[in-house]
């Protein structure tokens, strides 16, 4: 029997990582992490609570409130992927939000936040066998991933499906304004301080504005039977 390994999926926004890992994840029987969703609900916790608005972020408040903050992810047999919960309430739907997407970039900069996730990612993944996408996973949570992927896309290609993903959920958004939150979420990502988004050295690009889903998982599932091969 094949061994199992750690997966690292890390990109840009809205470039499918979330898509991916889930369908690896079912494939291989591995557990899956969105750790996107983790940096998701802590920003709707500083929206819910004021800390966070167009206007001011109240930083010092949000780190002093992480210690009350219980992130789970528990799976949902109906939906076939887990959903992200809260302080024991189911936020999957709210986390999805453009409005949350406007702030999680701004609280994913913070340290002690990145301190926190990251230990929460580690434990999770100490046994193997599992997929995790985000933003420094092969870089910082798992650099000894056996299997690093780096998404990327166009702009404008990442724009348009996530205009399409939120006009499908019912939002009222235009796509200019989703535009404008991608490009100011890539120049957040790859330019903080802390664990900003770049590519590993040993990470495979795969560029997929011109595939389909079925393509790419093609492409990455041959990478990890290749890999599992010579373990």
């Amino acid at each position: 029997m094949d061994k199992k390994i750690t997966i690292a999926i890390d990109g840009f926004s809205s470039t499918g990582k979330s898509t991916l890992a889930k369908q690896l994840a079912k494939q291989l029987g591995y557990v899956y992490v969105d750790t996107g969703a983790m940096y998701r609900a802590i920003s709707l916790f500083a929206m819910q609570n004021g800390y966070i608005n167009e206007d001011f972020f109240n930083k010092e408040t949000l780190i002093d409130s992480l210690p009350t903050i219980r992130l789970q992810f528990k799976f949902n047999p109906d939906l076939g992927f887990a959903e992200m919960y809260l302080n024991d309430t189911n936020v999957e739907r709210e986390i999805r939000t453009i409005e949350v997407s406007r702030f999680v970039s701004k609280v994913a900069e913070l340290s002690e936040v990145r301190v926190k996730l990251v230990e929460l990612q580690k434990e999770m993944g100490k046994d193997k066998g599992i997929v995790m996408d985000g933003r420094d996973i092969g870089t910082v949570v798992f650099p000894d991933a056996e299997l690093k992927i780096f998404m990327t896309a166009s702009a404008t290609t990442r724009a348009q499906r996530r205009y399409d993903e939120l006009l499908q959920k019912g939002d009222s958004v235009s796509f200019e304004e989703v535009l404008k939150n991608v490009e100011e979420r890539d120049y957040i990502d790859t330019h903080r301080a802390n664990s900003p988004l770049v590519k590993a050295e040993d990470a495979i690009e795969i560029d997929n504005s011109e595939l389909t889903r079925e393509e790419q998982f093609g492409i990455v599932l041959s990478l990890v039977n290749e890999i599992t091969k010579t373990i």
